[in-house]
């Protein structure tokens, strides 16, 4: 019989504590693929051996694989900790700076593109108010220049005359990328909002080129040419009398559908106008065709604006607007009978107080008594005073008139 070779098993105490390491180091050891634990042996491997000389030693076998693995598991965790100790490559930053840049300037120019911007409304009327008023002014110093011509001549031309005024101040401001009068004294100017809404770079919302070339040409043909041509259009079919039943069914149906025209206009303005007052954004539809909107052209300027002149300039308004109210309910004469007492002037008599009318302080030509108190008028004073108010009242007496008699003069002896 052959006998059977011995199978080397660890015997000491400090092999199977170094076996014991190991299995606990295979345990924590990551999930990688060539660092998965094997397969336990199956009893049909642990049973086959084999019985030559030449045939390995099933321990020694299975020590050296157990081996392996350790010596492979610590060298991927050396070549770990060295990895996380090596520093990265000089142009690494830079590849992760061009990497993630886009996004970058995609999240900003969202968050940018919606900032809200608040421009007052009042500001806004205030300007195109002060425009007009620029306008005016500029056509009152032109039109004294032909004070000296033919009276009526200038009324003639008088839409050419505002068409060119309004040329100027259009080639003047905003030609040359400059705000009008009105617009200048309110820190406002024109911003191209198509520019703005397709670069999305809004910061503080002042930001935005002006108009372009095109916008800048529509807005003188809106506001220059539009304007002079309407106002032709009306004077000439108002002088043709377009409007009369008695004309021809074409001039009859061009004055009607002039007259559709200006309704469905001023049906626009108004509902332009209701958004302008929600939103802020375009004051009339030329700016909102355009896409011209009205910002501050500045973000820290401060209005210096003196009430004195305003303060004085609304009192004497109040008080004008009450004495032309109060004095009609004044009557005069009651109002003579109660300051008489503290009047100075006494020593005028009464005899030449009643040679004068006292309505209109002369001698009448045609002298006429108030009844019963006997008073002189002149006869288109009281007659006139009479029908007026039928309950009328002597202005010397204060008693009512019933009736008016001719005055008939004593004759000379």
């Amino acid at each position: 019989m052959v006998a059977l070779p011995k199978l080397n098993r660890p015997c000491t105490e400090r092999e199977r504590e170094r076996e014991r390491e190991r299995e606990r180091a295979l345990r924590r050891a990551p999930t990688h693929p060539r660092l998965r634990r094997p397969p336990p042996i199956s009893n049909q491997n642990s049973k086959s051996i084999s019985f030559g000389s030449q045939s390995p030693n099933p321990s020694k076998k299975k020590k050296k694989k157990k081996e392996g693995i350790v010596e492979l598991f610590s060298s991927s965790m050396s070549s770990s900790g060295s990895s996380n100790v090596r520093p990265p490559a000089q142009d690494a930053w830079l590849q992760a700076y061009k990497s993630l840049l886009p996004q970058w300037q995609s999240i900003s120019h969202s968050h940018q593109s919606i900032i809200p911007i608040s421009i007052s409304r009042v500001n806004q009327f205030d300007a195109g108010r002060l425009d007009i008023e620029m306008s005016a002014m500029l056509k009152e110093q032109l039109v004294k220049v032909f004070s000296l011509m033919k009276p009526g001549m200038l009324f003639q031309y008088e839409a050419e005359l505002d068409a060119f005024l309004e040329f100027l101040i259009w080639r003047f401001s905003i030609w040359v990328d400059k705000p009008t009068p009105g617009i200048a004294l309110m820190n406002l100017r024109y911003r191209d909002e198509r520019a703005v809404e397709s670069r999305g770079k809004v910061r503080t919302g002042l930001e935005g080129p002006g108009l372009t070339v095109a916008q800048k040409l529509w807005y003188c043909v809106a506001t220059v040419g539009g304007q002079y041509i309407w106002a032709r259009v009306q004077s000439f079919s108002a002088f043709r009398r377009w409007g009369d039943s008695e004309q021809r069914s074409v001039a009859r149906g061009a004055w009607i559908l002039i007259q559709r025209i200006e309704g469905l206009y001023k049906a626009a303005s108004f509902g332009n106008l209701l958004l302008f007052l929600y939103t802020g954004r375009y004051r009339n539809l030329i700016e909102r065709v355009l896409r011209a909107r009205l910002v501050y052209g500045s973000p820290n300027m401060n209005r210096a604006v003196s009430f004195e002149y305003m303060n004085r300039q609304l009192v004497w308004n109040e008080f004008s607007e009450m004495l032309l109210l109060l004095l009609p309910l004044l009557n005069s004469s009651s109002m003579k009978k109660l300051l008489s007492p503290f009047s100075k002037d006494k020593s005028s008599s009464s005899k030449e107080d009643d040679l004068t009318c006292p309505i209109c302080q002369s001698s009448p030509t045609v002298p006429f008594l108030a009844l019963p108190c006997e008073h002189r008028y002149c006869y288109y004073c009281l007659r006139t005073r009479c029908a007026a108010v039928p309950a009328f009242r002597c202005s010397r007496c204060n008693e009512p008139v019933v009736a008016m008699q001719r005055h008939v003069s004593e004759p000379k002896q």
